[in-house]
């Protein structure tokens, strides 16, 4: 049985103890429909793991607390939940920014005060098991993503200054904010520009100085979030999808299948230990920079112009790394 029916067993058992009513393995097996086995084990449980002082009261004919004072952990949770909990913070921690831990460590203060008895989360203990490595993520202000959650909640609109880093320039912006989205640990703001009137990505730790407006906006009906991140790279976008297909040879075709890439990605596979990845998107610089970690192992084939662009990247970088001349 799950463990969710036997949480239900034992607060029944509790609340008829509590109640004064003196149950019994049999009463308790018949209103719960089922056997008096399970009874005896989830009393067994309550008494060896959660510390409840069941005893029989031989007048009454049934059990009771000799401590009536005694109550069920406030948090009832299992070892494996503990597991699951302690790595959804250190993942948090790690991939959503350090400007979370104050509250994720005070959130963790909380919940641990609120387990009684013998559970407790330990988190030193679970440490020791585990290491994460944080990506290299630009810092993000907790209180800039708290003021962008509003914004968006709300819908109303934000200025800030803007540090665009392929121009190298500062600017005023007034955005219509519609998703927070978080890429390998950075974060980005999905949101319609009226001065350029389109969506785009804004890098949160690229912002200063955010403001929420009072003056609000209409949601835009049209907009489609899944379709607007399908068409970026790794938050690289341009104007228009494209296809694009990139083979990989035998050395590197197996770190390539099996993970997803991107939501359009279909794989054919040759005979020669190689395969080509297909895609949809328009952030041909994304895809650029991510084909290029590959080296020799990896060939552009479509389009025209990202096999173009790629071919002048390595000229350019064979260029550099020239031997210099004696």
């Amino acid at each position: 049985m799950s463990q969710r029916q036997q949480l239900e067993r034992i607060l029944e058992i509790d609340r008829q103890i509590r109640a004064g009513r003196y149950p019994t393995a049999a009463s308790l097996a018949e209103k719960l429909e089922v056997g008096r086995r399970v009874i005896f084990n989830d009393r067994t449980f309550m008494m060896d793991r959660l510390g409840a002082p069941i005893a029989l009261d031989r007048a009454r004919g049934g059990w009771t607390y000799t401590d009536p004072t005694w109550m069920l952990p406030s948090v009832y949770v299992t070892e494996g939940e503990l597991l699951a909990f302690f790595l959804t913070v250190e993942l948090a921690h790690r991939y959503l920014g350090t400007a979370f831990e104050t509250p994720l460590r005070s959130a963790v203060a909380k919940i641990s005060q609120g387990l009684k008895g013998p559970i407790s989360v330990n988190l030193q203990a679970l440490a020791s098991n585990y290491t994460f490595e944080s990506p290299h993520a630009a810092p993000a202000h907790e209180q800039t993503l708290l003021d962008l959650s509003q914004a968006i909640r709300e819908h109303r609109l934000v200025t800030m200054t803007y540090y665009t880093a392929y121009r190298n320039t500062k600017g005023e912006r007034t955005l219509e904010p519609y998703h927070l989205y978080n890429h390998d640990g950075d974060w980005y703001l999905v949101a319609y520009s009226p001065a350029r009137r389109d969506f785009r990505y804004f890098h949160v730790g690229r912002m200063e100085r955010v403001r929420v407006l009072d003056k609000g906006f209409a949601p835009r009906r049209d907009f489609d979030l899944g379709a607007f991140l399908a068409q970026a790279f790794q938050v690289s976008m341009g104007e228009k999808p494209v296809a694009v297909a990139v083979r990989f040879d035998a050395n590197q075709a197996p770190y390539i299948r099996g993970r997803q890439w991107h939501a359009s990605q279909k794989i054919t596979e040759h005979r020669d230990g190689g395969l080509t990845l297909r895609l949809r998107t328009s952030g041909l610089g994304g895809v650029m920079r991510w084909v290029l970690q590959y080296g020799t192992h990896a060939e552009v084939l479509a389009p025209a112009e990202l096999r173009k662009a790629v071919a002048e990247e390595i000229r350019a970088m064979s260029k550099q790394y020239r031997p210099a001349p004696k």
